[in-house]
C-alpha cells in the first residue's frame, strides 16, 4: 500500500498538487477499501475514524481532485449515489461493472471488452474516444445460486 500511496503522491506532484495530510487520509481509506465502491459519505466516515478533524467538505474536494487527476473514477450505478473507485494503475480505460439488481453487489471486470467497438466508433463516426464505461445490470451468480438452492429445498 505504501508503494501505491507514493505513486499517487508523485501523480499529484506532477500536476502541481501536494499530498496534504487530509488528502493522504482520504487516499489511505480508498486504498484500504479498494474492493468496495464507497460513496463520499462512506469515505468521510472512515476518514473521520482516523482523523476526526477532517470535515466532509474536505473529503468531497479531495475526491473531486482525485477524480480530475484520474486517480479515482466517479461512478453511479443508477441509484443516484456517486461512488469512488480507485483506477487500476496503468489502465487506459475505466473497468467494467456487473451490478446485481437483487442484492446490490457490484463485481468488476478488469479486462477491456470494448476495443473492437471503440475502433468501429472512431472510424465510422470520426469520434476520438478518451474513455468509456460499461455497466451490466442483472442477477449475480450468488443470487442465482441461492435461488437454485431454495428451489431444490422446496
Amino acid at each position: 500500500m505504501e508503494n501505491r500511496l507514493d505513486r499517487i503522491k508523485k501523480q499529484l506532484h506532477a500536476q502541481k498538487y501536494k499530498l496534504t495530510p487530509q488528502r493522504e487520509a482520504t487516499v489511505r481509506v480508498l486504498l484500504e477499501n479498494e474492493a468496495d465502491h464507497l460513496s463520499a459519505e462512506d469515505v468521510y466516515l472512515l476518514v473521520k475514524e482516523k482523523a476526526p478533524e477532517i470535515g466532509l467538505a474536505t473529503v468531497y474536494r479531495t475526491l473531486e481532485l482525485l477524480t480530475e487527476l484520474k486517480v479515482v473514477d466517479k461512478i453511479n450505478f443508477g441509484d443516484g449515489v456517486s461512488r469512488y473507485d480507485l483506477r487500476r494503475e496503468g489502465a487506459e480505460h475505466f473497468h467494467h461493472h456487473l451490478v446485481c439488481i437483487e442484492c446490490g453487489a457490484v463485481d468488476e471486470i478488469q479486462e477491456d471488452l470494448l476495443e473492437d467497438v471503440e475502433k468501429i466508433v472512431e472510424e465510422r463516426w470520426r469520434f476520438k474516444i478518451k474513455d468509456h464505461r460499461l455497466t451490466f445490470h442483472g442477477i449475480c451468480h450468488r443470487c442465482q445460486d441461492k435461488k437454485a438452492s431454495e428451489q431444490k429445498q422446496a
